[in-house]
């Protein structure tokens, strides 16, 4: 086998058959005015579907509540003209070989109030608390909690409607979801709260609610991520067997596919359990609950992507590794981020072997890549 093969046998999960093991991973680039994506979103797909992305996951588009989005530059997934906009999307995806999923969103706390398109909702939360534990607005009602749950479910149901492949719910990074993990923000008393098991029960409850739209045949990916945001050294599972239990919630619901996001791919989730060459995140949600994986966490590149929003540069690094864990079964797939992002034809040139045209990332690029 060659050092690239692993990445190109096709793998089946439910209904869809995805031709590689290469995701296009969600990146938030705030170039659909009025929350609509437009033509050049068409084509920024589709010139990555054509490279051979095996799985594009579309950047975060936000579900059916007021307060799920800070910036009106940010695609929705609820109005007429947005999904009409993610139809021409999907249509134009369809016309290569790859799959593609939206990842439906919600920020939660991490909105300001009196932001994104609008402006006088209130922020979502699981009990109205900052992430240092604030109270700074009421704890949302059962029914209010029952609606958030709601709109994922809406929302799956249109990509089913518009013809997605899969759909991908954002659970990670300090968003709404995370933030029910998260006990420091999650004080609730009701089932939505107290250990971290009974924490998952929100996300559980949109998993279930989301199968019941999308149907048996439609795969449903959970993106989550121990760190946050707010704290990069979060961590909500401190040994595999918390670890275990916390997604027992999410196999039970019925997710397909956990998609563990790190900073950084290659670091071991738990060193002390398996050394410092153990397994990576997505490798323990394999190993512990028997579903697919993804891994992702500057793939290809040297540095994580904060250092990108700080104008830093990051340069280009053999995938020789992630090949080998690939390959030994560690995880099911890839995702890639910048590297994909500054070159469509990232895919394309490992496929054919070109690995010298892959070039260092360049963060100050950033705001004209398309």
């Amino acid at each position: 086998m060659s050092d690239t093969a692993a990445l190109f046998k096709p793998l089946t999960i439910r209904g869809m058959t995805v031709p590689n093991r290469i995701a296009m991973a969600p990146m938030t680039r705030s170039f659909s005015p009025g929350g609509v994506p437009g033509q050049d979103v068409v084509e920024y797909y589709k010139r990555r579907g054509q490279a051979h992305v095996g799985l594009i996951i579309t950047e975060g588009t936000t579900v059916d509540r007021g307060g799920a989005s800070n910036d009106p530059r940010v695609p929705n997934f609820h109005s007429e003209a947005a999904l009409r906009g993610w139809k021409a999307v999907v249509d134009a995806v369809h016309e290569t070989p790859g799959k593609i999923a939206p990842q439906l969103w919600h920020v939660g706390m991490m909105r300001k109030p009196g932001t994104g398109p609008d402006p006088d909702a209130v922020s979502d939360s699981p009990s109205g608390r900052t992430h240092t534990g604030k109270q700074v607005q009421a704890e949302p009602s059962d029914s209010d909690v029952a609606d958030m749950v709601m709109a994922y479910a809406k929302a799956a149901g249109e990509a089913k409607e518009l013809g997605f492949d899969c759909i991908e719910i954002h659970g990670a990074h300090g968003y709404l979801i995370d933030e029910f993990f998260w006990g420091v923000m999650n004080t609730r008393s009701d089932k939505y709260g107290g250990d971290l098991v009974a924490r998952a029960t929100f996300a559980g409850e949109i998993i279930a609610e989301c199968r019941k739209q999308v149907g048996e045949e439609m795969p449903i990916i959970l993106r989550w991520s121990q760190w946050k945001q707010q704290d990069y050294d979060a961590r909500l599972a401190e040994t595999p067997q918390e670890l275990e239990a916390f997604l027992r919630v999410f196999v039970d619901a019925g997710v397909d596919v956990l998609h563990a996001s790190q900073r950084r791919w290659w670091e071991p989730e738990f060193p002390e359990a398996d050394g410092k060459q153990g397994l990576n995140l997505a490798g323990w949600c394999k190993k512990l609950t028997g579903l697919p994986s993804i891994t992702v966490g500057s793939v290809g590149l040297s540095s994580d992507f904060f250092t990108s929003f700080r104008g830093e540069n990051s340069k280009t690094q053999p995938i020789s590794a992630v090949v080998e864990r690939l390959e030994k079964g560690e995880f099911d797939m890839i995702a890639v981020g910048r590297a994909l992002l500054q070159d469509p034809y990232w895919v394309e040139k490992i496929k054919d072997g070109r690995l010298d045209e892959l070039a260092d990332y360049d963060a100050k690029a950033l705001a004209t890549l398309y």
